[in-house]
């Protein structure tokens, strides 16, 4: 057995792309994408009449409703490759707008609606603002569910957790660049391998306290830098992956363990915490880490938007 079927067995995995032509070899149960994906994805010849499709039908409409057609005829080509759901962005630039970003996350779902989609099958991902956070618990009371992104810190997971988000995408990869970074020539990279990894640990913990509270949200691992991250997170609810490491997995045969345990975290002594807004903003603060990558995600989140638009524009 492979290692990516070894990691089906103890968590439900994600293809992280706007590729879908790549997707079904996988067999990945859900996919995600965001505006970074979809500009790559629309600059290969293989997708580009998807663009050119969409602006010929509703070019005249205002370039949110365009890009938000775009994201769903992704979407929905994306969900006849796969069983279970699809995650789409609302546009990075709303990420400090509780109101704007409800309107945005219901017209997206109309759209998917339009086509035939049911609302189970698309997740609304949404930046994990203290203002994403909380039109998030809105979606939710609706019955449109969201997953939280740009999620770097527990005060995040805590304030996603008390407001029902269906789902967080905490991302791995992007803490463990971080750390890297901060430690400069000092890094020891086969010391902070595996469970050790600062991104590893962040995910880890998150888990521990969502099973040990019985909170319901789905943690999912996201932004990965090498196989070693993905391994060491076997047993997390889900794990989006690229396909560049599906291949690695699909084509490594080490055997694999399942680190996280749902049950064993029932077991821990973690205390519980709750954030209001000043409490969610004070301890975000604190976390040096986390402040610097949310800011630095959304703004490259916004930089490909504008360049998806410019594309459109042109």
């Amino acid at each position: 057995m492979n290692q990516l079927d070894a990691l089906k067995q103890f968590t439900t995995v994600v293809a992280d792309t706007g590729d879908f032509l790549q997707i079904a070899q996988y067999k990945p149960r859900d996919a995600t994408t965001n505006p970074s994906l979809i500009l790559k994805a629309v600059q290969k010849p293989e997708y580009a009449p998807l663009l050119t499709q969409t602006l010929a039908k509703f070019g005249d409409r205002d370039l949110g409703e365009v890009m938000d057609r775009l994201l769903v005829r992704f979407g929905c080509e994306i969900l006849t490759h796969i069983p279970g759901r699809v995650s789409t962005e609302v546009d990075a630039r709303l990420s400090f707008d509780t109101s704007a970003t409800v309107t945005r996350a219901q017209r997206i779902i109309e759209l998917y609606q339009a086509e035939g989609v049911h609302i189970d099958r698309v997740l609304i991902k949404i930046a994990a603002t203290w203002e994403g956070i909380q039109a998030a618990a809105q979606l939710e009371r609706q019955g449109i569910h969201t997953n939280l992104t740009l999620l770097f810190s527990f005060a995040q997971a805590v304030a996603c957790g008390q407001a029902k988000v269906q789902l967080i995408s905490p991302f791995v990869g992007r803490i463990y660049d971080w750390y890297k970074k901060q430690a400069g020539t000092g890094w020891d990279e086969a010391a902070k391998a595996g469970a050790n990894d600062p991104g590893v640990q962040s995910v880890r913990n998150i888990y521990n306290y969502y099973k040990k509270y019985g909170i319901a949200t789905e943690v999912m691992g996201a932004s990965f830098r090498n196989v070693g991250q993905i391994t060491a997170l076997a047993g997390c609810d889900l794990l989006t992956i690229a396909p560049e490491l599906l291949a690695q997995l699909a084509a490594a045969d080490a055997p694999l363990a399942q680190a996280l345990n749902a049950d064993a975290a029932r077991t821990m002594d973690i205390p519980f915490v709750q954030h209001d807004e000043a409490g969610f903003r004070y301890a975000l603060n604190e976390d040096a880490m986390a402040t610097e990558k949310l800011a630095e995600g959304i703004r490259a989140f916004a930089v490909d938007t504008f360049k998806l638009e410019a594309l459109m524009r042109a």
